[in-house]
């Protein structure tokens, strides 16, 4: 059970299904009710007419015992009960009722039933010679507007049902007041009712099963397309071939931008597998030499003592820790390790860091207005003596570094007056191990990683690294950084 609920298709088809059960179950019940209760009004309405008509003859003089009672046929039992509770009158053939409030079948102080009583008030023979003065008939009575509804039940001529019953109040010219019951079959009203819920009974089973079967086919052929990218994932798994990429449904819904998606996805990871690779191999490259070097360097001084290049063995130590460095820096960065957040004035950092360059080959001129950003002064640092590393490396007689605040970022701006980079390269020099002089040595060119990883902490720092042409006709690197 847990297996197949398991399923997508399953438990949609099971949502949907429960779903449609309740919205039925509620509306068949809203109808049933409502069905029920115009069916009532409609028998209340039928009893109300039959006791009204009683009624109507008691308050025009009619002597209770020659009113019109229903017959048995019309199935519509009449109670008239003079004030006091006295059972004065009966329609014929009734043996039995409830519901009413006076449960005597018979007439009390008269005899027969089927309008038969004691008599009544006024004569009603003479009435159209008895008129006052403006022409009304004053042998005519009152008929309440108000009624009282009640359920019961009631046998008549041996056969036993439920009733609605209506009482209403009339009173005869000499006021007296008589209440009249009348009631109405109910069994219209629970056929139909009975009827409507074998209907439903019957068909909400039916309705349920088509749902099920019509949300099962409509969810397993929209997820066609998702089986379709697990199967091609799951081939890609296996195979660690990430060139591979998924099927994209001929759709615009939510499972083509899923597979459009996770191909994006793909490219992403093997374009990062790939420089993964590349970066090993060229690392593997660029240590090989230094290493190589040294061991020769090394085994000469233990043969031959006298011939040991000290010197050489310590600078290509250096280089090896230099590039170690490099190397654990860039696989932090790789690793999304964040800068810390330190705020400190960018002008005055810069400053700092040029005063301790002042042996090198190249001097450096600083012109930098004050201005806050946040970050790690370490990894800045490390920006900065890259960009003059390959500045003065670069340039012919001066190397410029400037900073502006401009809108709210800080520009940090290396300049120098060498060749420049060309603008088809301008990109390029920030890739891993890229030199654009091949033929410079590496010791003077360097293993090719310092704008690579300038440019990384840039981005770490939501920053960014661009090249372009100096005033003077070199190349000019600027630093964007967030002011804080």
């Amino acid at each position: 059970m847990r297996r197949v609920l398991g399923s997508i298709r399953a438990r949609a088809t099971l949502a949907a299904t429960l779903v449609v059960a309740v919205a039925l179950v509620a509306a068949g019940a809203a109808v049933l009710l409502s069905l029920r209760s115009n069916l009532i009004d409609q028998t209340d309405a039928q009893a109300d007419g039959a006791a009204r008509q009683v009624a109507s003859e008691l308050a025009a003089d009619i002597p209770y015992a020659k009113v019109e009672m229903p017959d048995a046929d019309d199935d519509r039992p009449v109670q008239i009960v003079e004030k006091g509770g006295r059972l004065v009158a009966v329609s014929e053939d009734l043996e039995q009722v409830t519901g009413t409030g006076v449960e005597a079948v018979r007439p009390q102080g008269g005899s027969g039933t089927g309008g038969s009583g004691t008599g009544g008030s006024g004569t009603g023979e003479d009435g159209d010679d008895d008129q006052d003065e403006d022409g009304h008939d004053p042998a005519v009575g009152e008929i309440s507007e108000g009624v009282s509804k009640g359920s019961g039940s009631a046998t008549v001529d041996g056969s036993t049902e439920d009733y609605r019953f209506v009482a209403v109040e009339a009173t005869t010219p000499e006021d007296v007041t008589y209440t009249v019951y009348a009631g109405a079959p109910l069994h219209t009203e629970e056929s139909a009712v009975d009827t409507a819920l074998t209907t439903m009974l019957i068909g909400l089973p039916l309705l349920l099963l088509t749902v099920s079967g019509v949300t099962y086919l409509v969810t397993r052929r929209a997820l066609r397309p998702v089986e379709g990218i697990r199967g091609e994932m799951d081939a890609i798994t296996h195979s660690e071939d990430l060139s591979r990429r998924v099927p994209v449904p001929d759709t615009h819904d939510e499972v083509a931008r899923l597979a459009r998606t996770t191909n994006e996805t793909l490219a992403a990871l093997e374009t990062s597998v790939e420089r993964q690779r590349r970066f090993v191999a060229d690392a593997s490259h660029e240590l090989r030499s230094p290493i190589a070097s040294l061991r020769t360097q090394l085994e000469v001084g233990v043969a031959h003592p006298e011939l040991l290049d000290v010197k050489g063995a310590v600078e290509d130590t250096v280089r090896l820790q230099r590039l170690a460095a490099d190397l654990l820096l860039l696989a932090r960065l790789d690793a999304g390790e964040r800068p810390t957040d330190a705020r400190f004035d960018l002008a005055a950092f810069v400053r700092e860091e040029a005063s301790q360059r002042n042996g090198d080959r190249i001097a450096v001129t600083v012109d930098a207005e004050a201005v806050q950003v946040a970050g790690s002064r370490g990894q800045l640092a490390r920006v900065l003596g890259n960009l003059l590393d390959n500045a003065q490396r670069h340039t012919r007689s001066s190397v410029t570094v400037t900073v502006r605040r401009e809108g709210g970022q800080a520009v940090l701006a290396v300049a120098d007056d060498g060749k420049g980079v060309p603008a088809a390269e301008r990109e390029r020099v920030f890739e891993r191990f890229v030199r654009l002089d091949e033929a410079r040595a590496r010791d003077d060119g360097g293993a090719g990683l310092g704008l690579a990883i300038a440019r990384d902490v840039a981005v770490r720092h939501g920053g960014s690294l661009t090249v372009h042409e100096a005033p003077s006709g070199g190349a000019q690197f600027e630093l964007r950084l967030t002011t804080s």
